[in-house]
């Protein structure tokens, strides 16, 4: 099948909905489909063969954080474009409601036409409006696929309707033979943390305000920080007895992160909110690195309630060092985790998830659903609404 993906995020931006893309793109290319995805680009520069750039993204507040988006008179115009030369047998976009580029190519498809749903949030003034606007184009979508139940409950709140849960995927074989960095974890133990290190939903003040209560324990643990951003101002306030203990390595690649997970005895996931399923936790858990993560549902959901990961109170530092201890403590803990953890991420590998959404692609092409576009115009004229935020070099 030809297929079309449009992803309305920065693509070399780092974001879970850009690597789902990019993970399950590659998929369907190895299953033998033909796949173009189209996403806005802060450079063209090393940009898979598949991917098609829109040009720089502007930033913008949604969903709790700073995302990358683009749209426009110009942006709206390449993505008729792309979507005309495509000539695709299913047009697949992600996140149909962000005002980027997947309610645009809604707006312009003429085929059938799949939606994902991945964003977790309570009811969103912003996002009622955009389902309002956005009404007639989100008639013209054929089938509807939600990764999470979280993101599920947040489409029918917003759009009403329903959609079938199909989870997130993992290449688990590119995590299979992840090894720990040089030096790591040493002579003691090891903690990790991945994300953005100053988006506050990614609670890593949570976590350091729980090292030191861990280190009484364990004096020899460390914490690696790998992610984006300056977490400086954050560890300043780690007392000074600590702050050694605490390596921050900055960004790393998608084929660095196997032997980041594996740097650790446990990977942490200390988040506040505003997540819809839990990618990192099965790249951890593919690693063969326990996961000790806050009780947000979704989470729980991907952890089997405890079974595959231990959790703790959200926001509750407190109990984070409690389960910290607890987990490190025991040796068959950490190993049930391990293999738990290492079993329930086999179960979300792509090959198997890529089945899934194939069937539906083929379901929505064999119906030979054909839809006249709409005009993008008066979509444009009321996005002008909402606040962009000016371009900054840390966003």
């Amino acid at each position: 099948m030809k297929i079309g993906i449009v992803c309305p995020y920065a693509w070399d931006v780092p974001g879970g909905v850009s690597a789902h893309i990019n993970d399950l793109a590659i998929t369907l290319i190895k299953l033998g489909h033909e796949v173009s995805v189209l996403a806005p680009a802060e450079s063209d520069q090393n940009l898979p063969d598949f991917v098609v750039s829109t040009g720089q993204p502007r930033a913008i507040k949604y969903n709790g954080s700073v995302a990358r988006l683009s749209f426009g008179p110009v942006t709206a115009r390449k993505v008729s474009k792309w979507i005309e030369e495509g000539e695709f047998d299913v047009l697949h976009v992600h996140e149909p409601l962000a005002p980027s580029l997947s309610v645009l190519a809604v707006w312009a498809a003429k085929g059938p036409i799949v939606a994902t749903w991945h964003s977790s949030m309570d009811r969103s003034r912003m996002m009622l409006s955009l389902a309002k606007l956005a009404q007639t184009a989100m008639e013209k979508i054929s089938a509807r696929i939600a990764v999470s139940e979280a993101a599920r409950t947040t489409l029918v709140a917003h759009v009403g309707g329903d959609a079938v849960i199909i989870p997130n995927g993992v290449d688990t074989s590119a995590f299979i033979d992840a090894h720990p960095k040089p030096g790591w974890p040493g002579e003691g133990k090891a903690l990790v943390f991945l994300g953005r290190v100053d988006e506050p939903r990614k609670g890593l003040e949570i976590l350091l305000a729980a090292f030191p209560k861990v280190r009484e324990v364990f004096p020899n643990l460390r914490l690696m920080i790998a992610g984006p951003g300056d977490p400086e101002e954050i560890i300043d306030e780690v007392p000074n007895q600590h702050r050694s203990a605490i390596t921050h390595i900055g960004l790393v690649s998608n084929e660095e992160k196997p032997d980041v997970f594996a740097s650790g005895n446990v990977y942490v996931a200390p988040n506040t909110g505003g997540e819809s399923f839990g990618i990192v936790l099965l790249e951890a858990m593919a690693s063969g690195t326990p996961v000790v993560a806050s009780n947000l549902h979704a989470f729980q959901r991907v952890l089997e309630y405890g079974v595959s990961g231990a959790t703790f109170e959200n926001e509750n530092s407190e109990d984070l060092a409690k389960v910290l201890i607890e987990v490190l403590s025991d040796s068959d803990r950490l190993a049930a985790l391990k293999a738990a953890g290492y079993a329930r991420s086999a179960y979300f590998d792509w090959t198997i998830v890529a089945a899934r959404i194939v069937e539906i692609y083929e379901s929505v092409h064999l119906s030979g659903v054909k839809v006249e576009p709409d005009l993008t115009g008066q979509l444009l004229g009321r996005l002008g609404r909402f606040r962009i935020m000016p371009e900054r070099n840390d966003f």
